[in-house]
C-alpha cells in the first residue's frame, strides 16, 4: 500500500513539472542566476605576422627582357627529354601567357602544369586570378588553411623543417617530449596566423542608437529633464524609483516609460559629443570588461579609459566576449587620438583577443601596445609593475555596477547602450573624481559656472545640440 501512494506521488509531481514546462517554458527548469558566470577564456599565443605575396598578371616577354638586362643571358625553353613531357601547342601560361616551349609537366601527365618563367602552376583551361599567397616569415612556405572561425581564418605552417618549428621542438623537456609523441595537439609548436574576415573599417565611429522620442517634442520643461536625468543617471535610480519621485517630491506625473524615451533620446544627442570631442589624452589606456544584462541574458560592457585622466574612451556593448568586441572598443580608443602615440600602451587583462585586436590593427599600419595584467596575483614583472592601473579599471566597473544595479537589467540592446552612453557622459563632464581633486576628467567652462546638476544637464544637451549642428555644416 506504502508503495502505491509513493508511486502516485512521483506520477502526480511528474504532472506537475510537465505542466509547469507547458506554461512557463523551459526556462522554468533552469535556475535562475542573479551574478553572471565567469567562463575561462582560452589561452593561445599571437605569432608575428606573415609574408604576403601578391600575386598579379605578368607578361612573359617582360620577364625574359628584365633577365637579359640582369644577366646577360637568355632563358631558354623547357628541354623536352621524353615524349610523355610534351605539350599542346594552344596551352599557355595563365599568368604571363607563356607558349607550351616554357611550361613544365608538372606531376607525370596528369593535367598539371608550371611555368618555367613567372613559376605559377596551373592546369588546362585555368584562368588568371589575382591573389594573397600567405608565407610562414620563417620559412617562406605558404600556409595552409585549418580552421574556420566567427571573425578569421586559422592558417598554419606545416612544414617540419621550419626552423620556428624545429626551434620550439628542440626547447621542449624531456617530459614534454613525451607528451607531445603522444599528443601532439597539446602542445603550439608551430606558426599560426588568423586572417580576418570582419568587415570593419578602421578609425571609424557609428552610433547605434535610434531614439523613440523627438526631444524638442517632450512635454516636460528643460528643467525636469534635467532634474530626471539627474535621478537616473547621477544617482543610478531606475526608471519607476524616478518616476515615483517625480511624483513624490516634485508632484510631476509621468510615466516609467517616458523616462526610458526621454534617456534614450538625450543619449542619441550627446553620443556623438562623447565620441568626438577633442580629449587631451595621455599614452596609457586600461580597459576591461564587465557585465550588463539585456533580455534577461547578460552581455559584456568593454570600457577603456584614459588611466591618468579618468576619461572613458570606449564603452563598448556586445553579447560576446569575442575579438570582433575587442577591436570594436579598441577602434573606439584609437579614434579618440588626433594622432596615435608611437609609444601607446593598453593595459588589459590576460583574454587573448586583445592580443588578436592588436595584430588586426597592425595589418591596417596602426601599430600600440598590449601589455597583460595576469590574474589576481603579480606572478610576473608586468602584472607587478602594472597591477595599480588594471585596477582604475576595476573601480570604473564597481561604479557602474552600483548606478545599474537598480534597473535590474533591460528589455533592448539599445537601451542598454542609452544607458552607458548616458553613464559614460556623466562620468567624463559632471562626476567629480577624488583622485584628480574633486574635478571632473574633462572641464567645461559653461558646464562649471552652472550650481545645479540639473541645469548643467541641460548645457551640456545644449552643447550637444550645437556640435552636431557645426559637425554636419563642416562635413
Amino acid at each position: 500500500m506504502n508503495l502505491k501512494i509513493f508511486e502516485y506521488i512521483i506520477y502526480l509531481h511528474y504532472l506537475v513539472i510537465n505542466l509547469a514546462v507547458m506554461v512557463y517554458g523551459k526556462i522554468f527548469l533552469i535556475p535562475r542566476r542573479d551574478k553572471p558566470v565567469k567562463k575561462k577564456y582560452r589561452k593561445l599565443k599571437v605569432d608575428s605576422l606573415p609574408k604576403f605575396e601578391n600575386i598579379e598578371k605578368q607578361d612573359y616577354k617582360e620577364i625574359l627582357k628584365n633577365h637579359f638586362k640582369s644577366t646577360g643571358k637568355e632563358i631558354k625553353p623547357v628541354s623536352r627529354r621524353k615524349s610523355t613531357t610534351c605539350i599542346d601547342k594552344s596551352i599557355t601560361c595563365p599568368r604571363c601567357n607563356a607558349p607550351h616551349e616554357y611550361l613544365y609537366d608538372n606531376n607525370g601527365g596528369k593535367g598539371q602544369y608550371q611555368c618555367k618563367l613567372c613559376k605559377a602552376t596551373f592546369k588546362s583551361g585555368d584562368k588568371f586570378k589575382k591573389e594573397v599567397i600567405i608565407r610562414c616569415p620563417h620559412c617562406s612556405k605558404p600556409l595552409d588553411k585549418i580552421k574556420t572561425r566567427k571573425s578569421f581564418l586559422v592558417y598554419k605552417c606545416r612544414n617540419n623543417e621550419c626552423p620556428f618549428y624545429v626551434s620550439n621542438k628542440n626547447s621542449l623537456s624531456p617530459e614534454d617530449k613525451i607528451k607531445f609523441e603522444k599528443n601532439p595537439q597539446a602542445f603550439k609548436l608551430r606558426y599560426i596566423y588568423r586572417l580576418f574576415t570582419c568587415d570593419i573599417k578602421p578609425l571609424s565611429r557609428n552610433s547605434k542608437i535610434k531614439t523613440p522620442v523627438s526631444l524638442p517634442k517632450i512635454r516636460v520643461s528643460q528643467h525636469t529633464l534635467g532634474l530626471i536625468l539627474t535621478y537616473y543617471v547621477n544617482y543610478g535610480l531606475g526608471s519607476r524609483k524616478t518616476a515615483q519621485i517625480m511624483n513624490d517630491i516634485h508632484g510631476i506625473k509621468i510615466s516609467h516609460q517616458s523616462i526610458i524615451n526621454y534617456a534614450n533620446s538625450v543619449a542619441t544627442l550627446v553620443k556623438p559629443f562623447v565620441d568626438y570631442y577633442p580629449y587631451e589624452l595621455t599614452d596609457f589606456i586600461c580597459g576591461d570588461e564587465t557585465y550588463i544584462k539585456v533580455k534577461g541574458k547578460w552581455h559584456y560592457i568593454f570600457f577603456f579609459m584614459d588611466a591618468a585622466k579618468k576619461i572613458i574612451l570606449s564603452y563598448h556593448t556586445s553579447s560576446n566576449r569575442d575579438t570582433d568586441a575587442a577591436i570594436y572598443a579598441l577602434d573606439d580608443v584609437l579614434s579618440k587620438f588626433k594622432e596615435i602615440p608611437k609609444n601607446l600602451s593598453i593595459i588589459t587583462d590576460g583574454n587573448p583577443i586583445y592580443l588578436l585586436a592588436q595584430q588586426f590593427f597592425a595589418l591596417h599600419d596602426i601599430n600600440f601596445e598590449i601589455l597583460q595584467v595576469i590574474g589576481l596575483s603579480n606572478d610576473d614583472e608586468t602584472s607587478k609593475q602594472l597591477r595599480p592601473l588594471k585596477q582604475i579599471i576595476e573601480r570604473l566597473n564597481r561604479c557602474f555596477k552600483s548606478n545599474y544595479k537598480s534597473t535590474h537589467g533591460f528589455a533592448k540592446s539599445e537601451g542598454a547602450l542609452s544607458y552607458v552612453t548616458l553613464y559614460s557622459t556623466y562620468f567624463n563632464f559632471l562626476r567629480p573624481h577624488q583622485s584628480l581633486e574633486n574635478k571632473v576628467p574633462v572641464s567645461i567652462d559653461s558646464l562649471e559656472k552652472l550650481p545645479t546638476m540639473p541645469a548643467r544637464w541641460c548645457k551640456l544637451i545644449e552643447l550637444s545640440q550645437e556640435f552636431i549642428i557645426n559637425y554636419e555644416a563642416s562635413a
